[in-house]
Protein backbone atom coordinates (compact mmCIF):
# COMPACT_ATOMS: atom_id res chain seq x y z
CA UNK A 1 0.00 0.00 0.00
CA UNK A 2 1.66 3.24 -1.41
CA UNK A 3 1.34 5.33 2.06
CA UNK A 4 3.26 8.68 0.48
CA UNK A 5 1.12 12.22 0.38
CA UNK A 6 2.48 15.66 -1.20
CA UNK A 7 0.42 17.18 1.92
CA UNK A 8 3.12 19.75 3.24
CA UNK A 9 5.70 19.02 6.32
CA UNK A 10 4.79 21.80 8.94
CA UNK A 11 8.64 22.04 10.71
CA UNK A 12 8.15 24.15 12.81
CA UNK A 13 5.12 21.52 14.41
CA UNK A 14 7.87 18.79 13.24
CA UNK A 15 10.50 20.17 15.32
CA UNK A 16 8.53 21.45 18.38
CA UNK A 17 6.81 17.71 18.77
CA UNK A 18 10.45 16.61 18.78
CA UNK A 19 11.53 18.42 21.83
CA UNK A 20 8.21 18.80 23.44
CA UNK A 21 7.73 14.75 23.61
CA UNK A 22 11.07 14.21 24.61
CA UNK A 23 10.51 16.53 27.59
CA UNK A 24 7.09 14.96 28.66
CA UNK A 25 7.99 11.69 28.25
CA UNK A 26 11.60 11.21 28.91
CA UNK A 27 13.62 13.90 30.62
CA UNK A 28 11.38 16.12 32.79
CA UNK A 29 9.81 12.75 34.29
CA UNK A 30 13.43 11.64 34.89
CA UNK A 31 13.96 14.52 37.04
CA UNK A 32 10.92 14.26 39.51
CA UNK A 33 11.93 14.24 42.97
CA UNK A 34 15.80 15.11 42.62
CA UNK A 35 17.56 15.40 45.96
CA UNK A 36 19.40 18.25 46.85
CA UNK A 37 22.28 15.42 47.82
CA UNK A 38 21.74 14.22 44.25
CA UNK A 39 22.16 17.37 42.79
CA UNK A 40 25.68 18.13 44.32
CA UNK A 41 26.99 14.77 43.95
CA UNK A 42 30.57 14.30 42.91
CA UNK A 43 30.75 10.68 41.81
CA UNK A 44 34.85 11.25 41.17
CA UNK A 45 36.94 13.17 42.38
CA UNK A 46 37.85 16.84 40.61
CA UNK A 47 34.43 17.15 39.10
CA UNK A 48 33.27 20.14 37.67
CA UNK A 49 30.25 21.95 39.99
CA UNK A 50 28.33 24.34 41.56
CA UNK A 51 30.34 25.32 44.60
CA UNK A 52 29.78 28.32 47.33
CA UNK A 53 31.54 31.69 46.31
CA UNK A 54 35.06 31.17 47.41
CA UNK A 55 35.31 27.35 47.71
CA UNK A 56 36.10 26.08 44.13
CA UNK A 57 39.87 25.38 43.26
CA UNK A 58 38.56 25.37 39.45
CA UNK A 59 40.90 27.31 36.75
CA UNK A 60 37.61 29.54 36.66
CA UNK A 61 34.68 29.89 38.80
CA UNK A 62 31.90 32.94 37.86
CA UNK A 63 28.62 33.48 38.69
CA UNK A 64 26.21 36.36 40.15
CA UNK A 65 24.89 35.22 43.41
CA UNK A 66 25.81 32.90 46.64
CA UNK A 67 26.97 29.75 43.56
CA UNK A 68 29.57 29.72 41.74
CA UNK A 69 29.92 27.50 38.39
CA UNK A 70 33.32 25.17 37.64
CA UNK A 71 34.45 25.89 34.54
CA UNK A 72 38.23 25.94 32.54
CA UNK A 73 39.49 27.61 29.37
CA UNK A 74 40.82 26.06 27.62
CA UNK A 75 39.52 23.15 29.38
CA UNK A 76 41.64 20.33 30.78
CA UNK A 77 42.44 16.92 29.65
CA UNK A 78 40.47 15.15 30.43
CA UNK A 79 37.47 17.44 31.18
CA UNK A 80 36.36 17.00 34.44
CA UNK A 81 33.52 14.46 35.09
CA UNK A 82 30.27 17.15 35.75
CA UNK A 83 27.58 16.76 38.73
CA UNK A 84 23.90 17.28 37.85
CA UNK A 85 24.47 20.97 39.29
CA UNK A 86 26.75 21.75 36.66
CA UNK A 87 24.78 20.24 33.91
CA UNK A 88 21.41 21.91 34.66
CA UNK A 89 22.99 24.94 34.71
CA UNK A 90 24.63 24.76 31.66
CA UNK A 91 20.98 24.01 30.44
CA UNK A 92 19.90 27.27 32.09
CA UNK A 93 22.17 29.50 31.34
CA UNK A 94 24.10 28.56 27.57
CA UNK A 95 21.24 26.46 26.34
CA UNK A 96 17.95 27.72 27.07
CA UNK A 97 18.88 31.44 28.88
CA UNK A 98 21.49 32.87 25.97
CA UNK A 99 19.29 31.49 22.95
CA UNK A 100 16.52 32.82 25.03
CA UNK A 101 18.05 36.47 25.70
CA UNK A 102 19.05 36.24 21.77
CA UNK A 103 16.15 35.59 19.92
CA UNK A 104 13.22 35.56 22.14
CA UNK A 105 12.67 38.00 24.38
CA UNK A 106 14.13 36.32 27.50
CA UNK A 107 16.40 38.78 30.21
CA UNK A 108 19.93 38.71 29.18
CA UNK A 109 21.87 35.13 30.91
CA UNK A 110 25.42 34.60 31.00
CA UNK A 111 27.52 32.41 33.06
CA UNK A 112 29.55 34.95 34.72
CA UNK A 113 26.04 37.19 35.88
CA UNK A 114 23.88 34.01 36.18
CA UNK A 115 22.58 33.45 39.66
CA UNK A 116 23.21 29.93 39.89
CA UNK A 117 20.65 28.11 42.20
CA UNK A 118 21.20 26.41 45.49
CA UNK A 119 18.71 23.75 45.89
CA UNK A 120 17.80 21.39 43.12
CA UNK A 121 14.07 22.76 43.42
CA UNK A 122 15.60 26.29 42.73
CA UNK A 123 17.45 24.73 39.77
CA UNK A 124 14.74 23.07 37.84
CA UNK A 125 12.03 26.12 38.48
CA UNK A 126 15.28 27.77 35.86
CA UNK A 127 15.12 24.74 33.89
CA UNK A 128 11.15 24.68 33.72
CA UNK A 129 10.92 28.77 33.08
CA UNK A 130 14.22 27.88 30.33
CA UNK A 131 12.44 25.30 28.77
CA UNK A 132 8.48 27.01 28.79
CA UNK A 133 10.55 30.49 27.07
CA UNK A 134 12.35 28.42 24.27
CA UNK A 135 9.60 26.19 22.92
CA UNK A 136 7.36 29.43 22.78
CA UNK A 137 9.61 31.09 20.96
CA UNK A 138 10.37 28.36 18.43
CA UNK A 139 6.31 28.38 18.29
CA UNK A 140 6.19 31.82 17.11
CA UNK A 141 8.77 31.44 14.97
CA UNK A 142 6.72 29.69 11.77
CA UNK A 143 8.01 28.01 8.84
CA UNK A 144 9.41 32.04 7.64
CA UNK A 145 11.61 32.16 11.45
CA UNK A 146 13.25 28.87 10.84
CA UNK A 147 14.29 29.43 7.42
CA UNK A 148 16.04 32.71 8.64
CA UNK A 149 19.49 33.38 8.79
CA UNK A 150 20.66 32.86 12.94
CA UNK A 151 22.91 36.04 13.22
CA UNK A 152 24.26 34.36 16.21
CA UNK A 153 27.88 35.27 17.37
CA UNK A 154 29.45 31.61 16.96
CA UNK A 155 29.15 28.68 14.79
CA UNK A 156 25.30 29.43 14.15
CA UNK A 157 25.84 33.23 12.80
CA UNK A 158 25.91 31.64 8.91
CA UNK A 159 23.49 29.16 9.58
CA UNK A 160 19.00 29.10 9.79
CA UNK A 161 17.54 29.30 12.89
CA UNK A 162 16.22 25.89 11.64
CA UNK A 163 19.59 24.52 12.66
CA UNK A 164 20.16 26.29 15.99
CA UNK A 165 16.96 24.90 16.83
CA UNK A 166 18.22 21.12 16.30
CA UNK A 167 21.48 22.14 18.11
CA UNK A 168 19.64 23.14 21.16
CA UNK A 169 17.39 20.03 20.76
CA UNK A 170 20.70 17.66 20.61
CA UNK A 171 21.98 19.63 23.67
CA UNK A 172 18.83 19.07 25.64
CA UNK A 173 18.78 15.13 24.63
CA UNK A 174 22.37 14.74 25.04
CA UNK A 175 22.67 16.62 28.63
CA UNK A 176 19.18 14.84 29.74
CA UNK A 177 20.92 11.08 29.34
CA UNK A 178 23.87 12.57 31.23
CA UNK A 179 21.82 13.75 33.94
CA UNK A 180 19.73 10.44 34.05
CA UNK A 181 22.91 8.43 34.59
CA UNK A 182 23.99 10.23 37.11
CA UNK A 183 20.55 9.65 38.93
CA UNK A 184 20.82 6.19 38.00
CA UNK A 185 24.74 5.81 39.34
CA UNK A 186 23.79 8.03 42.48
CA UNK A 187 21.15 5.60 43.50
CA UNK A 188 23.11 2.52 43.42
CA UNK A 189 26.01 3.89 44.87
Amino acid sequence: MDTTTNAPVDWNAELRDQLEWHWANQLRPRLDGLTDDEYFWEPVAECWNLRPRGESDAPISVGGGAYTIDYGFPEPTPVPVTTIAWRLGHLVVGVFGARNAAHFGGPPMDYESHVYAGTAAEALEQLDQGYARWIEGVRGLGESGLARQCGEVGPFSERTMAALVLHIHREIVHHGAEIALLRDLYLRE
